[in-house]
């Protein structure tokens, strides 16, 4: 779970992962990306192999082409850990605004 918090706690990895997310099970390509996100290909490269260590994102090569698809399973999992560790342990409370915890 740490290096998961870690890996989105950079600014760009977070778009980045985001980005595989609204694309769903079919993935983005790495130029795809790079178009998106208006990012050199050598920095691209670099948080996207952060976010797999992470188990955050998985590769696949398709013919000439790597594909990068979020792990939705992994991002499932990390918002099962917060959600059962929000609030050092203490019920989250449904009507207090904005924030739900009462942390």
């Amino acid at each position: 779970m740490i290096r998961a918090l870690a890996a989105l706690a950079h600014p760009l990895r977070l778009q980045v992962f985001r980005a595989l997310v609204v694309a769903g099970p079919a993935g983005l390509t790495p130029g795809v990306l790079q178009e998106t996100l208006h990012v050199p290909g050598a920095t691209l490269s670099f948080h996207l192999k952060e976010l797999a260590n992470a188990g955050l994102v998985s590769q696949e090569r398709a013919g000439r082409h790597l594909i990068y698809r979020a792990g939705y399973d992994a991002m499932n999992a990390l918002l099962g850990y917060l959600t059962d560790n929000c609030c050092a342990g203490e019920p989250c409370a449904v009507d207090a605004g904005p924030s739900t915890c009462r942390c």
